[in-house]
């Protein structure tokens, strides 16, 4: 069990003199969180400004610089996730791409890694909110299904399955979901299964054959051509050009 800290008050005090003697002065509440606001909103400066904030904090959570900006780095992340879904982000999304980026952030070894990677958090999240305000309205059903497919993207998803699930009729169900999105239903959840797999080569290491049997295509050769249409490469030439830089693996 850690030792208590002893006389907290007398600390606080302190570290509010010490502060002040060498003008290290914690942001106004507000200028801290118009940061979380334009991501929310999906500015595009929302990164520039999160770097901004992070690289002049003077907040010491550590001796050691690096583990002090890793501590912020989560502090920050938290903050982000929570104004996202606040924002419209779906939980799992959000608490996700949370969770990508404080373990990535764990490889970091200098100040200026964790700065850069940080910087890659805002505008993701900020791009996220872009897409999200961008959307249209769907009808519930709709709704419904795209979450279904989203949570069934490592199976092989039926059109009649969906139908059954949002209690239609196939062919109502196919002509209203391509109505509402401009998709067919087997082209989203193509769609889909390669937006998933194009996050995969960037940020895991599981071979593109791996990857291929995860999200149930029928062979890897159909898995590249697919991938080769939507993108013009590969996806071992998408992962050599895309892979994250504070990933370290056996990527194939």
């Amino acid at each position: 069990m850690p030792k208590r800290i002893s006389n907290p008050n007398a600390q606080v005090a302190l570290k509010d003199f010490i502060g002040r003697e060498n003008n290290y002065i914690h942001f106004e509440y507000e200028d801290e969180m118009k940061q979380y606001e334009m991501m929310k909103n999906g500015d595009p400066g929302a990164a520039d400004e999160s770097h901004k904030m992070m690289a002049e904090n003077t907040s010491t959570l550590a001796d050691d610089p690096v583990t002090n900006m890793k501590y912020l780095m989560i502090c920050n992340a938290t903050l982000m996730t929570r104004f996202a879904i606040e924002g419209g982000l779906n939980s799992e999304t959000a608490y996700n791409t949370s969770d990508l980026y404080i373990y990535n952030m764990n490889k970091c070894t200098t100040v200026q890694e964790v700065l850069d990677l940080h910087y890659e958090m805002v505008t993701f999240f900020t791009e996220q909110m872009q897409k999200l305000k961008k959307q249209n309205v769907y009808s519930r059903q709709v709704i419904l299904c795209m979450d279904y497919i989203d949570h069934h993207l490592h199976e092989s998803i039926r059109l009649n399955d969906l139908a059954a699930f949002v209690k239609l009729n196939n062919n109502y169900f196919s002509t209203l979901f391509k109505k509402e999105t401009g998709y067919t239903v087997s082209e989203y959840i193509l769609s889909r299964k390669l937006e998933v797999a194009e996050n995969m080569l960037r940020f895991s290491d599981y071979s593109c054959a791996e990857i291929s049997s995860f999200l149930a295509f029928n062979s890897q050769s159909y898995f590249t051509q697919c991938f080769r249409e939507k993108n013009s490469c590969t996806p071992a030439a998408f992962r050599k050009a895309h892979f994250n830089k504070h990933i370290k693996g056996r990527h194939k």
